[in-house]
């Protein structure tokens, strides 16, 4: 007569079966990233050819002025010095800098993936001063070439630029754009305009600007202004504000948000003048991926607008929570057998703990069809219903199967919660292991693991 397995034995198959089931569930995770990864691929084509993330900068006024350089060389075995004149350039950021930029959302779609894109309409104002302390620079006003000025703006990613936005100044006259001589903060991408900036040398010089271009994910502002006050409307309704300088104030609702930055140059930590030889125009870089994923800068100011859910990441998070999954169900099924009188096999083990790793890819395939919400429903009725079935046949009887359909029914509506209560999922699933663990000490208070207290009565 064979003898059967002792209640430990019956654990330790099934602890050896829910380790053999960390490699498919290890390989569900690994889909999720492949998919996030796809995901953002698609995103960036839908996004191709739009503009990508944005940032703006300046304007600045550059006034150009010539200077005398002296230079060693050596010829003919010794050193002599030559005194040339070389053009530099003076760069003056505004003492005051309003702007105001307004961002129109638009969600584009392609397939089962979605993108959201932005027109944005800024416009403000800057206002010039020549400083009074110029010579501390080495510099005199009469060395300026102020016929020679250039007002340049920055912007990260040029291709999104539309229109013919107007340059203004306090006369009214305007001032035609041309491209390139950005800003070192949008690596040199930007456009400019000529100026003849002769009146600073008597009073203020003001300009009003105004341009619309078109990006995707972001925009942010690097500030160069002695008081930069900026403003960001718009209608999309959950922004995540990042970078260096939050909102002084903001105001986010269901109708879309309103935030206003103010910035000042000590903050910044650098001189609102600065002199240096003329930068030789570069081409700037062409990010083809429109959606790059690039950390704020600690001197700049963003505006993020984020998806309000995350599916590829609250699907991560519920397969990180398999194990507990695979733990409660076999431990209920192990009580039904060292308890109940009730033999499970170890390949009845193995296909429960596939279904429950299924439910995990069914979760994810029907997520990025209809969202996560009805996923999760589908999934986690469609896996109650095939395990119910299952363990009704396994452990011959639909009242025990129902115990199993409101175990996992549990299971799956505790998961949910947690999803949902980042905050206190810790505290949440402690809690709830702790009384787990409490129950199954009580159960099993009186059974005998190893088999040696039958034998010895036995004996």
């Amino acid at each position: 007569m064979t003898k059967a397995p002792t209640p430990g034995r019956k654990l330790g198959m099934a602890i050896l079966i829910a380790m053999l089931l960390a490699i498919p569930l290890f390989a569900v995770y690994l889909l999720v990233y492949d998919r996030q990864d796809q995901s953002s691929s698609a995103r960036a084509s839908i996004a191709s050819g739009w503009g990508g993330p944005q940032t703006i900068a300046g304007p600045v006024l550059v006034i150009p002025y010539q200077t005398e350089a002296t230079e060693t060389v050596t010829e003919a075995g010794r050193q002599v010095s030559r005194t040339t004149r070389v053009w530099r350039e003076l760069t003056l950021s505004p003492q005051i800098a309003d702007l105001h930029t307004k961002l129109t959302p638009e969600r584009r779609r392609r397939s089962i993936y979605e993108a959201v894109l932005f027109e944005a309409a800024a416009d403000g104002s800057a206002r010039f001063d020549l400083p009074a302390d110029l010579a501390r620079f080495g510099i005199t006003a009469d060395e300026l070439a102020y016929d020679r000025a250039e007002l340049r703006f920055g912007l990260r990613d040029p291709r999104g630029l539309f229109g013919q936005p107007p340059v203004v100044l306090a006369d009214g006259k305007r001032l035609g754009l041309q491209p390139g001589k950005g800003s070192p903060a949008t690596n040199n991408a930007g456009f400019f305009t000529w100026l003849d900036a002769a009146s600073i040398r008597t009073r203020p010089l003001l300009v009003r600007f105004a341009y619309s271009f078109r990006g995707n994910g972001w925009l942010a502002l690097a500030p160069q202004a002695g008081d930069t006050r900026w403003r960001v409307t718009s209608t999309w309704p959950h922004p995540s504000f990042q970078g260096g300088f939050l909102p002084t104030a903001q105001t986010v609702n269901k109708d879309g948000f309103v935030a206003t930055w103010r910035i000042g140059n000590l903050a910044l930590g650098r001189s609102l003048v600065s002199s240096g030889d003329v930068v030789p125009e570069s081409r700037p870089e062409v990010i083809d991926r429109a959606m790059v994923a690039t950390p704020a800068d600690g001197y700049e100011a963003r505006a993020v607008l984020i998806s309000p859910v995350d599916l590829y990441s609250q699907v991560n998070r519920s397969v990180k929570y398999g194990f507990l999954f695979i733990g409660f169900t076999f431990l209920a099924f192990l009580l039904f057998d060292v308890i109940g009188g009730v033999r499970v096999s170890s390949v009845e083990y193995l296909l429960v703990g596939a279904g429950l790793v299924l439910f995990f890819a069914l979760l994810l395939a029907f997520a990025e069809v209809v969202g996560f919400t009805p996923a999760y429903l589908i999934a986690a009725g469609a896996i109650i219903t095939l395990l119910t079935s299952y363990s009704a046949a396994v452990l011959h009887s639909w009242r025990r199967a129902g115990y199993i359909a409101a175990l996992l029914a549990a299971l799956y509506a505790i998961l949910y919660v947690l999803l949902n209560l980042e905050a206190y999922s810790l505290l949440i699933g402690s809690l709830l292991l702790f009384a787990a663990l409490a129950g199954v000490m009580y159960l099993t208070r009186n059974l005998d693991w190893s088999g040696f207290r039958t034998q010895s009565s036995t004996d």
